[in-house]
């Protein structure tokens, strides 16, 4: 029966596209990799409890296997290889399509860090999220060594702290060259946060222009595909970081007349924030409307703020949400606009029930419908039915919100907490600094084909079937998904506790609890992932 209930629900899922609403986005080279990413931050006197925040959805095909790759010590000479071409491989070991662009000295001392598509954490409490900018295509040079990636895994495993992370990334960039398109990260460490945006210099020049700028402590911000850097304070070297050719390549490449004053975004992004047809800007407004609604943040000026300050302290599950939202409770909610007639308007004689509304929202509606279902409904006459680019998308391979406390020892004082698939659907499991070994199940990617002993699938089934029926389902599913966070930051004391006391007498039983309870927490999900995809199945086709 199980074998049977896996091969007709594979069957469906390969008929329901993952696509979601991507007629809206901005895509890759290849013309298929959506560009959607999005990563709140949080400095350590805007959350609730002295964190500092960064955090990253990866909305797009990438990647789904992770690994901690562990802390290493290297022979004097050694070089390490810098590659393209990682974001699509299916384990660690596999390097279908991968390819060497060069090689640089290695150091002799390497940080463990989690290797995700855009590696995103180490031992010692530096984090990284991630969000693509594109910019002007004439910026960009192929020739250039580093992808941002590669960028991102060399600073995790050499740095301890972000300002030595963009400093070591703009040396590199410097020397090697920077290949990619457009790229912000949104860089922390116990202490502090910064963003960052990097763009090559052109074709003619092996290099790259790129700026830094620090979050306020009490601030917040987000970045969500759009070069979000404005003014440099070039006389404040405490908060701004830049390139130090910066202003000669705006020039040289006919970007700027130096006269005009100096904008970053509009040098080197080639277009504002707003754009009807790709929907840009509109997470911004809306989690920045959400953590500032005081400042009322109006989608009609040009620029916005790079980091505000919140209305009040925000907390990890307070991110963790916005991750996962789909403008609930707006009018941009895609799912709140197919109405049908109300069954319950009349009773069983035929009478008007009065306290029943005219007409509800059908179960059958969802916030990621696909394109067809869109132009079904519009070219039915339901002109409500135009998409608006949603936070959490079903097309994700995963996200993590990414907690960072100077007050603990960086093992447990470290945590990203990882979701798989669509954020608005999945739970979410603790990765800490700390841990060394993940489940297998982690370790292999899912976006290839449906297997399951890749995590990702355990997740998409339940998650795509519950689309189905979100209206009716979602009351399944989103407790679900709550109460793992719940569950997170419940038990997160005790973690920190059990660990501290062991580590004090036997440091290897500490090692096994923590990787123990990553195991533990992630199979909880699993388990109950794999029940509501049965459920759901039995419930809209009957059962087997």
């Amino acid at each position: 029966m199980k074998k049977t209930l896996s091969i007709a629900v594979t069957a469906l899922l390969l008929a329901l596209p993952t696509t979601g609403n991507a007629q809206n986005e901005e895509f890759d080279s290849d013309g298929k990799t959506p560009l959607s990413c999005t990563s709140i931050m949080v400095g350590k006197k805007a959350s609730t409890d002295g964190s500092v925040i960064t955090s990253h959805t990866c909305d797009s095909w990438y990647r789904t296997w992770m690994k901690m790759v562990p802390a290493k010590d290297h022979k004097a000479g050694t070089k390490t290889a810098i590659y393209e071409g990682r974001m699509h491989t299916q384990s660690a070991e596999d390097s279908t399509k991968m390819y060497k662009k060069g090689e640089i000295p290695q150091v002799s001392h390497t940080f463990r860090f989690l290797d995700t598509a855009y590696p995103c954490l180490n031992e010692k409490q530096l984090g990284i999220g991630e969000t693509t900018i594109t910019g002007r295509k004439e910026l960009r040079n192929k020739q250039g060594m580093f992808m941002i990636e590669e960028l991102e895994r060399i600073a995790l495993e050499r740095c301890s702290t972000a300002r030595d992370a963009i400093r070591l990334m703009g040396e590199l960039i410097k020397q090697y060259g920077y290949g990619d398109s457009g790229e912000c990260l949104t860089i922390a460490d116990k202490n502090e946060v910064w963003i960052f945006e990097v763009f090559g210099e052109g074709p003619k020049k092996i290099g790259g222009v790129w700026a830094a700028v620090r979050i306020p402590d009490d601030h917040i911000a987000v970045s969500a595909n759009i070069c979000r850097i404005n003014k440099i304070d070039t006389n404040d070297k405490e908060n701004y970081m830049y390139s130090d050719n910066l202003f000669d390549v705006a020039k040289r490449m006919k970007l700027w007349d130096g006269k005009e004053e100096f904008s970053f975004w509009r040098v080197f992004s080639g277009g504002n924030y707003f754009n009807e047809k790709k929907n840009y800007s509109v997470r911004e407004h809306f989690i920045m409307n959400a953590l500032a609604p005081s400042q009322q943040f109006s989608d009609q000026v040009e620029d916005l703020p790079l980091s505000v300050k919140p209305d009040e302290k925000v907390s990890v599950e307070r991110v963790m949400q916005l991750l996962g939202s789909y403008y609930e409770g707006t009018a941009k909610n895609l799912s709140g606009r197919h109405m049908i007639p109300n069954p319950k308007r009349k009773d069983k004689d035929g009478k008007i029930v009065e306290s029943e509304p005219d007409s509800i929202v059908s179960p059958f509606s969802n916030p990621w419908m696909r394109p067809d279902e869109i132009n079904m409904y519009y070219a039915m006459g339901d002109s409500t039915m135009k998409n608006i680019r949603t936070v959490s998308v079903p097309w994700c391979a995963y996200s993590t919100v990414i907690q960072l406390r100077s007050w603990l020892p960086d093992e447990v004082g470290g945590v990203a907490w990882v979701a798989l698939d669509n954020p608005g659907q999945s739970p979410r499991f603790p990765i800490f600094c700390g841990t060394t070994k993940l489940p297998k199940m982690l370790e292999i990617c899912g976006q290839h084909t449906d297997r399951d002993d890749a995590a990702l699938w355990r997740y998409r089934k339940a998650n795509r079937l519950a689309t189905v029926r979100w209206g009716t389902y979602r009351k399944t599913m989103e407790p679900a998904r709550d109460y793992f966070i719940d569950k997170g930051m419940r038990e997160l004391p005790f973690v920190e506790k059990a660990w501290q006391e062991l580590h004090a007498t036997d440091t290897k039983k500490a090692q096994q609890m923590l990787n123990g309870y990553t195991a533990d927490f992630f199979g909880a999900t699993i388990i109950r992932w794999d029940e509501m995809a049965r459920h759901f199945w039995r419930q809209t086709w009957g059962g087997f």
